[in-house]
């Protein structure tokens, strides 16, 4: 039911990617394309390209067969092509596509007619907007010719006409290029202007996130595997030398203390008894050494319990600032041994980390300039100089591979630790052009793994 609309569309489609081949084609491809391409249109078994002489002159040749790529132009089939198409030349007719018959032919040539052509033979003209012939495209074949294909090949020829006029234009010269060959000298000034630009040295720099963060603080650690029992400051308290910071629990450990004494008291009770064997028979002396022993091990045990029960208590190891998270997430929470708590740093002495990238890394010396851009005043920068630059690159939690760099301030002032911001990290100074091309530059180095 759909069948003819879907081959009207398929035969439609065809004639316009035949169309944009034409465009783009050269003389001598645009004659390919006219006698084999043709035939996804409009099926034929030969076709040949003829183009006419120059106006006023008369004559004409065979331009292109075919099924071949190159022909003989004189072979007996190219030789009678070329009178027939002088015959057809002479004869005229108009610009539409008609029947050729063997009747359209002098004798002679009517004669050789069935040796070379097929019985149904259809003359395309290829004519100028204004009439004058530009040659001729012949398509045949043993089936007769419908109306429809006449009108599709009569527009093909049209397009096609239009492709070999333009596809023959003589270069053009391109107006710019003749106002740059007149402007020689000021073309050369300004080549060399850009190459001074390029060459200037600018000072190269980097933006990458930083923090404020505490010279040297001292760490508040898990002095055994426990949980949390309380809290008693509150984040960035400032708390004194000695001053209880937070507990553990120790319910678990008193009962140990308690197992431990118990224990140590048996000991004591079973070396006694042992002394008192030992003033009359020899085998209690042989147990004597061993009690002791186990009494020294379980003195030891219960002087353990007492030392982790006095460290269940942690207080602060010098005068500063507490820096943890809220307390409600550390109360409850389980603890490894040695496992960070909190922080004691002293909020006088500071610092500026910086995390750059590996592909920002405009420089690692010692004391290079850093511009801090704060968050909650990004128009008063604070100046600082590098004073460290990590050996080798980390994953940051947002993973990007980057170098941690400890920046010392000119003058701290009211920063206060935890502040983050922006960073301007200063280079040497560098060719401007290098600099601008410094990503691309990068880029290439990743691709050809240089």
């Amino acid at each position: 039911m759909n069948a003819a609309p879907d081959q009207q569309s398929l035969r439609l489609g065809l004639l316009l990617q035949l169309e944009h081949r034409a465009r783009r084609a050269a003389p001598a491809e645009l004659a390919f394309v006219m006698v084999n391409e043709t035939a996804q249109v409009a099926t034929y078994e030969q076709a040949a390209l003829w183009q006419s002489g120059a106006e006023g002159s008369g004559g004409g040749r065979l331009v292109a067969l075919s099924g071949a790529a190159e022909f003989d132009p004189h072979g007996p089939y190219a030789r009678w092509l070329d009178r027939v198409f002088a015959a057809v030349a002479m004869a005229g007719g108009g610009e539409d596509p008609r029947q050729l018959n063997p009747a359209d032919l002098p004798a002679e040539l009517a004669a050789d007619w069935s040796a070379w052509l097929p019985a149904e033979v259809l003359w395309v003209p290829l004519a100028r907007s204004g009439g004058m012939p530009l040659g001729g495209l012949l398509v045949a074949r043993a089936a007769p010719w419908g109306e429809g294909e006449r009108q599709l090949l009569g527009l093909l020829a049209e397009h096609y006409a239009q492709c070999w006029i333009l596809s023959h234009l003589p270069k053009t010269r391109v107006p710019w290029a003749e106002g740059l060959k007149r402007r020689r000298l000021a073309l050369a000034a300004i080549l060399v202007a850009l190459l001074v630009v390029a060459l200037l040295p600018v000072r190269i720099s980097a933006l990458v996130p930083a923090e404020v963060v505490p010279i040297e603080p001292l760490q508040v650690r898990a002095p055994f595997e426990g949980v949390v029992d309380a809290v008693l400051v509150e984040p960035n308290a400032h708390v004194t030398a000695g001053q209880k910071l937070l507990s553990l629990e120790t319910a678990q450990l008193r009962t140990r203390q308690r197992v431990a004494v118990k224990a140590r008291e048996i000991a004591e009770a079973e070396y006694g008894q042992a002394a008192q064997q030992a003033m009359s028979e020899d085998k209690a002396k042989g147990k004597l050494s061993l009690l002791s022993a186990k009494i020294e091990q379980q003195a030891a045990e219960v002087a353990y319990v007492d030392d982790l029960l006095a460290r269940a208590d942690l207080t602060a190891p010098a005068d500063g600032i507490a820096i943890f998270d809220t307390p409600a997430e550390w109360i409850g929470k389980p603890v490894s041994v040695g496992e960070r708590i909190m922080l004691v740093a002293d909020p006088g002495r500071v610092e500026l980390e910086l995390q750059v990238p590996v592909a920002e890394a405009v420089t690692f010396d010692q004391g290079a300039d850093v511009a801090f851009f704060r968050n909650v005043a990004p128009e008063r920068p604070v100046a600082a100089q590098v004073a460290f630059a990590s050996y080798a690159a980390n994953v940051t939690a947002e993973g990007v591979a980057a170098y941690r760099f400890r920046a010392r301030f000119s003058d701290g002032g009211d920063l206060r630790i935890g502040l983050k911001g922006t960073a301007k990290l200063y280079g040497p100074r560098r060719p401007l052009a290098l600099w601008l091309l410094r990503r691309p530059l990068a880029v290439m180095r990743q691709w050809l793994t240089l």
